[in-house]
């Protein structure tokens, strides 16, 4: 599963990617971009965004996890991602 990132320590505010894909961006509340989808990430504005940051803070990253696309927080709670994907595989079975 891919997930993708914006590394906060780089993150400088410009918003390019937000003013490019508000699909997939947004503000914090630090003035700082954050990932609000995890959805289309072969989108054409995605990867606008992705060569249009002057940072270079936004990553799309390998992960093993199994993730519904929703954040509904600035950072993905594995745990808890973890634990959702354990509980609808027990009531598959």
């Amino acid at each position: 599963m891919d997930i993708l990132e914006v590394e906060k320590s780089s993150c400088i505010g410009c918003g390019a990617c937000i003013s490019i894909d508000e699909e997939h961006f947004d503000w914090d509340d630090d003035g700082l971009s954050k990932v609000i989808s995890n959805n289309n990430l072969k989108s054409e504005n995605l990867t606008e965004a992705i060569e249009s940051c002057p940072t270079q803070a936004i990553t799309i990253a390998k992960t093993d996890e199994v993730y519904d696309g929703n954040i509904t927080s600035s950072e993905p709670d594995f745990q808890t991602l973890e634990n959702n994907v354990m509980a609808s595989s027990s009531q598959k079975s």
